[in-house]
């Protein structure tokens, strides 16, 4: 029988290969700004999640680009319209509200996010009009004139992880989610769903902070310990 190794052990690989990836992003950063030769430290960026409540988000561009963009989108709750010149028919319009026509700044009055996936110059356009209403923009696979930057993302069982080269490499972005998809359990839904009970108890009963970890790790083990074990 193969000894299987316990939580902790498992949750520390998890940690290492998210500390290589890190390193990637960074390496990769730091020689994008030597290909410019311009001495400048990269901006740090917040990793965030978003969740929209039918907040009226706007896509700029009607083509396959923009058709990949909306379901994520649509999934965390957003109010979509898009905007471009012409719509291509791998946009469902029954889902979102379209407006065919050249951008235009009032385009983004009332708008929360906006996703750019046009030229380069509509998307500098988009960029200036966010800028000035305060709005984050994503510009696909045009990091200049974007302020948000979406990674590779796995979704599983209540869980989400991202991975982002901030918009230098997202090729590698998707190389990393796939590899890393391997690593998340097929059972993390359950694992969820324990933290969540013991994360409730914790907080009824007071029990600090620094024990509340341990406590989970304990759990997790045990809930790993119980699962019918590879016996080939």
């Amino acid at each position: 029988m193969l000894a299987t190794p316990d939580v902790v052990s498992i949750l520390g690989g998890y940690a290492l290969a998210l500390v290589v990836g890190y390193a990637i992003g960074a390496w990769l950063i730091a020689h994008a700004s030597q290909r410019d030769q311009t001495p400048r430290e990269p901006l740090p960026r917040l990793p965030v999640f978003l969740r929209f409540d039918h907040r009226r988000v706007v896509v700029v561009g009607g083509g396959a680009v923009a058709a990949s963009k909306i379901p994520a989108l649509l999934s965390a709750g957003a109010d979509v319209t898009v905007i471009a010149p012409e719509i291509s028919g791998s946009i469902d319009r029954s889902r979102v509200t379209a407006i065919t026509g050249e951008f235009q700044p009032s385009d983004l009055d009332g708008a929360w996010f906006v996703t750019a996936a046009a030229t380069p110059e509509v998307n500098r356009a988009v960029r200036e009009a966010a800028d000035a209403r305060g709005v984050f923009v994503n510009a696909v696979d045009d990091p200049d004139n974007a302020t948000a930057y979406l990674g590779g993302t796995i979704a599983r069982g209540g869980v989400t992880v991202a991975f982002s080269t901030a918009g230098q490499a997202p090729a590698l972005a998707g190389l990393l989610r796939e590899a890393f998809d391997e690593l998340v359990p097929a059972d993390i839904a359950t694992w969820v769903e324990r933290a969540s009970m013991l994360s409730r108890d914790q907080r009824a009963h007071g029990t600090p902070i620094q024990i509340r970890r341990p406590q989970l790790l304990d759990a997790l083990n045990r809930l790993y310990a119980s699962r019918p074990q590879d016996r080939s």
